[in-house]
């Protein structure tokens, strides 16, 4: 299940916050790492490093490094301070952190009978690269709007490994980032898709929330064994808390696969079986034959969810100019622009449900 190396750092090639990306030397040669320091410190230059080398070994795209694993001849401090939510639970790095929901958080107080979002809008999609894209049509339309990130743990557990994250933090574009479920590393720590949603609302005192998994979707080829079900729960989860779900198509015209192609199965199968709660449906106004596909798949949504087509003009304008690299599954903006103007169109949607 695990491919174990042992290795000596070479060099640092890059870091952001929250992680470190190294050159490592192993027995097959030189491998490209990545380390999250607040987990197993900062590993240096000429220090011995224990590596979990499987999905490196398996060629995976989004997690395709070795994984330090510990730094055992410079272990990091014992953690100090308060914190009593376990993460990643039961496994060799399990972390323990303190959850804005638990009962010695400051915030306690105020999400104990939380139950409201009070019409805030939450944008739900299923991959993590929608993320920059709605934030591009989002502030397109609404400047300075105040938006938090629920990052669910369908993908990568710890937040550190997204560099757009990151970045998006770091530039204000996001307010703070909530990590929930079995996710950890963000602003703000919570049990559920629900207490995180709250949180977003009234610690962070968001305007927007933006929920998606984070980077690394697991899909099978089968209706159900894809980790974007949980978009469909995300819906659930901001119409029984009273606020209003977007849900963000995934749409493609670079995907090549049947089951991906205009708009990708993921989508029909959390909005159209998956989601109970009604939600806005923005459909972007796509021309031609592909345009056409994309408003007859999603009228399969209709039964439920209020389909709102989306015009897309200055759209890709403002995709050009995103703080962040723009991809999915491998392509970048001009190689799947569909996409991306499907995800700018929820941002668009978006902004309107805020005047």
């Amino acid at each position: 299940m695990i491919r174990w190396r042992k290795g000596e750092v070479v060099r640092i090639r890059r870091e952001w916050p929250g992680a470190v990306e190294l050159d490592v030397a192993v027995p097959e040669g030189e491998c490209r790492a990545l380390a999250y320091p607040p987990l197993v410190g900062r590993p240096e230059p000429g220090d011995e490093v224990l590596l979990n080398t499987t999905a490196l070994a398996m060629g995976l795209g989004t997690g395709g490094y070795a994984m330090v694993v510990a730094v055992p001849n410079r272990l990091p401090q014992d953690p100090q301070g308060p914190g009593h939510l376990v993460k990643a639970r039961y496994t060799p790095l399990q972390a323990t952190v303190l959850g804005a929901d638990e009962q010695d958080s400051p915030h306690h107080a105020l999400l104990r009978e939380a139950d409201s979002l009070d019409g805030m809008p939450v944008v739900v999609a299923d991959l993590h690269s929608a993320l920059p894209p709605i934030l591009c049509g989002l502030f397109d339309s609404a400047p300075g709007t105040r938006v938090a990130y629920v990052m669910l743990d369908g993908g990568a557990l710890p937040v550190w490994f997204s560099m757009a994250a990151a970045r998006l933090r770091e530039i204000g574009w996001l307010a703070g980032v909530v990590t929930v479920g079995q996710s950890f590393g963000g602003d703000v720590e919570a049990v559920t898709v629900h207490t995180g949603l709250l949180a977003a609302r009234l610690v962070l005192e968001a305007d927007v929330a933006i929920v998606t998994q984070g980077p690394g979707n697991l899909g099978t080829g089968t209706r159900w064994g894809f980790s974007g079900v949980s978009a469909g729960e995300a819906v659930n989860a901001a119409g029984v808390l009273r606020g209003r779900p977007v849900a963000a198509l995934r749409v493609s015209e670079g995907d090549k696969r049947e089951r991906h192609y205009g708009v990708s199965h993921h989508s029909l199968t959390a909005y159209g079986r998956v989601a109970l709660s009604p939600a806005d449906v923005p459909v972007p106004e796509l021309p031609g034959e592909f345009g056409e596909r994309v408003r007859d798949q999603a009228e399969l949504l209709a039964v439920r969810h209020r389909l709102v087509p989306v015009p897309v003009g200055g759209l890709h304008d403002a995709l050009r100019e995103s703080p962040v690299r723009l991809s999915t599954m491998g392509r970048g903006l001009e190689e799947d622009l569909p996409y991306f103007l499907a995800s700018a169109a929820a941002g668009r949607l978006t902004a309107s449900l805020l005047s």
